[in-house]
């Protein structure tokens, strides 16, 4: 049986999408997707929208989970991966090198703290994270990784022995050995454990991604210097908020932080190619490649390809030349100035924060007559309520964000780079408008139960 053409599978095969994954992929993805009504056929994507076959067209405020910073189809990054595939480069030679790998390590190092230069290459966010346990340990000679509670670090083994949520580990154990949390923002706790004297190292988000948690004052600061008095290395991992996602090329720089390792990914694929690295120290370097016979003890098959490499000095070039750091400092701001009196306007309203375009609310149990019932849906189902906001707002306001992790009242968004100024003012618009409606407990709860009610009997048929 022949392989049809991609074009002619795209013309032909529009709208078997989940009857596709339910017989092949994952069909528990597909009844979350039916049951809040997100069943959309996509057949497009355009800057910081997503089109479905009606045109409609939805602000993506979940950002392939911050992988399209430069938005969707960037020219620049188009143009870039058509110039790789029409000079036919002799890409991977395995045995040998080749020039984009090299120069797309250049750029990264030459951007970075002073603490870092060199690169190793990865696929992905996970495999840097692994990549950076192995580095870890095979330069200091320990066998500890120390990492935050609720931290996300990836799902593959050993990064997911670095995650803090019980979730995504349940089941799959045993996992890494030596593998130890301590309390995020917690200097003692941390201390006590570099003490031991076998921590290779502290890994730590410097801004946390499952519910967009920032590090109290000295934090991050007081983290490097205790782990360079204990001769343990310092692991950034900025996979997600790195490249201009909080206002500055690394997340770091807002607390003048020099780490051993940091870890990228998501943003650097310009949203095309599968892509991630390890920035290290020349010490880390030549301490884990410290001979011939060594030369090639840590690799990725498909690591610094071409086409990954192209994409991310696109992605470098268009951050710069659009001003796009600056700007999503300047739309951070005005999102926290828009969405901070909400907090204050309404009792469900906990907490809003965030750093450049990373951004998340915080429900809680409001006054009076709707705390009870509050109470009750979440014993039921906690994290619940955040689905209040989620819901209308996709189908409402044709805005598509998140909750921000299992079990929990928050609702996350990450705009593209490019969002513009209209937009952040139109979802800040839309969001108290649905905020004010789940401050209606009893009626939002119903609206709510009445829409997942018309998807589960909708996909049953």
């Amino acid at each position: 049986m022949a392989v049809a053409r991609v074009r002619d599978i795209l013309a032909a095969r529009g709208g078997e999408e989940l009857a596709l994954n339910d017989a092949y992929l994952n069909p528990q993805l597909g009844r979350i997707v039916r049951t809040l009504g997100l069943d959309r056929r996509w057949v497009r994507g355009d800057g910081p929208y997503l089109v479905d076959e009606r045109g409609d067209r939805y602000l993506d405020l979940l950002c392939g989970y911050g992988v399209f910073a430069l938005g969707r189809n960037h020219p620049e990054v188009v143009a870039a991966l058509e110039d790789v595939l029409d000079a036919r480069t002799a890409n991977l030679p395995q045995l040998g090198v080749t020039l984009l790998t090299g120069v797309l390590a250049e750029e990264l190092v030459a951007r970075a703290p002073a603490s870092i230069a060199a690169m190793v290459p990865a696929n992905s966010g996970a495999e840097a994270v692994e990549a950076a346990i192995k580095l870890a340990r095979a330069a200091t000679g320990r066998p500890r990784i120390v990492y935050a509670e609720h931290a996300f670090h990836g799902l593959t083994l050993g990064s997911l022995s670095l995650n803090g949520n019980a979730e995504f580990r349940d089941g799959f154990g045993p996992l890494l050995p030596g593998c130890d949390p301590v309390p995020f923002g917690d200097l003692d706790a941390l201390e006590c454990e570099l003490a031991r004297g076998d921590v290779a190292a502290f890994v730590v988000e410097p801004v946390q991604g499952k519910g967009v948690n920032l590090p109290p004052d000295g934090y991050l600061a007081g983290a490097q210097e205790r782990c360079r008095a204990a001769g343990a290395l310092l692991c950034v991992d900025e996979v997600q908020t790195g490249l201009g996602r909080t206002g500055r090329l690394f997340a770091l720089e807002h607390w003048g932080l020099e780490p051993d390792l940091i870890t990228l990914a998501k943003a650097l694929s310009g949203g095309f190619v599968p892509t991630g690295a390890v920035l290290c120290s020349r010490a880390v370097m030549d301490r884990v490649f410290d001979g011939m016979e060594r030369g090639v003890r840590h690799g990725s098959t498909f690591g610094g390809n071409d086409l990954a490499a192209a994409a991310g000095l696109a992605t470098l070039r268009v951050l710069e030349r659009e001003g796009l750091v600056e700007h999503a400092a300047r739309m951070g701001d005005l999102l926290l100035e828009l969405t901070r009196p909400l907090v204050d306007r309404y009792d469900i309203v906990r907490d809003v924060r965030g750093l450049g375009l990373m951004w998340a609310i915080e429900l809680g149990e409001p006054a009076g007559a709707g705390r009870r019932l509050y109470r009750a849906v979440d014993r039921a189902q906690p994290g619940l309520a955040a689905q209040l906001l989620t819901v209308p707002l996709f189908h409402d306001h044709r805005i598509l964000c998140q909750v921000a992790g299992h079990r929990m009242s928050v609702v996350k968004a990450l705009p593209a780079l490019v969002v513009s100024e209209a937009d952040v003012r139109g979802f800040a618009a839309a969001l108290e408008e649905v905020v004010a409606d789940a401050e209606r407990m009893p009626t939002a709860l119903a609206s709510l139960a009445w829409r997942v009610g018309r998807q589960v009997v909708g996909g049953r048929r």
